[in-house]
């Protein structure tokens, strides 16, 4: 159905129509006719022609969300999240996948060529490299989960607290050889997560030992090998700084042979599914990563409109989920 089909079932003229289903306040149309006008509209099934607003607009209501993995958990909540914010406010969604140190510009063709009115990253790209980047896409962009010195408008987790309960949780147990897998180095969030679980041992009188620190990276196979090199260390219990290097490390401590939770505790940052179908099924940190990608969406939206903005605060963990893959420590 066209617009103007709309207008006719309404018994208005075509201007009055598009006035009052762009959603426009014109004090001179009667509610009586608005709501002729709506139901008119629901009656028909009408749906803007987002593209040819477009052209008139120089706007596509679209918005490009970049992430550097679609099979982590973390990301796909995330799209979740933005997908809901973005239908909420009349935008679609376009979602690229950049692998870390990717050279392609990838924010210039959603920017230029797909001509998205915003962008939300979720990048594991270096700082010195992605900042120039979204520079030259002349759109506004939010950071997702990541800071970036001269951007002014991210949403994060707050990693740091999440790994303080997870190694509170360890030592509730008796644990004091606590081994940690952690994220990429001189990431933000890496580097968070670091400082929480340091921050825990050192609130329970625990000495920081670097040796049972690996970097693991966001994947199963980073999980894995830093999991084989920790082995010689004998920790009694590891945090894995995601769900996914977690269960790299289950599956290196199962080729061991050693038993889950009784030779060694496993923890991860971060909850999905999959985390009840691992064996024995992980304990977890929960994060608000569907709400991280709906705040984050919120305010891109509120950018592109030019609106006042405030800096969203840190979302605070969800809280523990204690499952079979912690326990007390052996002896």
């Amino acid at each position: 159905m066209k617009l103007i089909d709309v207008a006719q079932l309404a018994g208005v003229d075509i201007s009055t129509a598009s006035r009052v289903l762009r959603g426009e306040s014109m004090q001179r149309i009667r509610e009586e006719t608005r709501g002729r006008i709506l139901a008119s509209a629901r009656q028909l099934n009408y749906a803007p022609n987002e593209l040819a607003r477009g052209l008139r607009t120089a706007r596509s209501k679209t918005f490009g969300i970049v992430v550097p993995q679609l099979d982590n958990p973390v990301f796909s909540t995330a799209i979740e999240g933005a997908e809901l914010s973005a239908r909420r406010h009349g935008y679609s969604l376009l979602i690229a996948h950049r692998q870390s140190g990717a050279t392609d510009s990838v924010y210039r063709r959603l920017a230029h060529g797909n001509r998205v009115d915003g962008l939300l990253v979720a990048s594991l790209d270096d700082q010195a490299l992605l900042k120039p980047e979204l520079d030259a896409t002349n759109v506004p962009f939010v950071l997702l989960n990541r800071k970036l010195a001269g951007a002014a408008h991210c949403v994060v987790l707050d990693s740091r607290a999440a790994a303080e309960i997870a190694v509170d949780h360890l030592v509730s147990l008796g644990h004091r050889r606590i081994a940690h897998l952690a994220g990429r180095p001189g990431g933000f969030n890496a580097g968070e997560r670091l400082a929480g679980y340091r921050a825990a041992l050192r609130r329970h009188g625990i000495r920081f030992d670097a040796r049972l620190v690996a970097v693991a990276g966001y994947t199963a196979e980073g999980g894995a090998a830093a999991m084989r090199s920790l082995l010689p260390q004998r920790p009694t219990a590891v945090l894995g700084a995601t769900l996914v290097s977690a269960a790299g490390a289950m599956m290196v401590l199962h080729e061991a042979r050693l038993q889950i939770p009784a030779d060694i505790s496993v923890i991860g940052l971060h909850d999905a599914l999959v985390a009840t179908m691992l064996y024995p099924p992980l304990t977890t940190v929960r994060m608000p990563t569907e709400r991280m990608g709906e705040l984050a969406t919120d305010l891109l939206v509120a950018l592109t409109g030019h609106q006042r903005v405030k800096a969203v605060a840190p979302l605070p963990p969800d809280g523990l989920v204690i499952r079979a893959s912690t326990g007390p420590v052996a002896g």
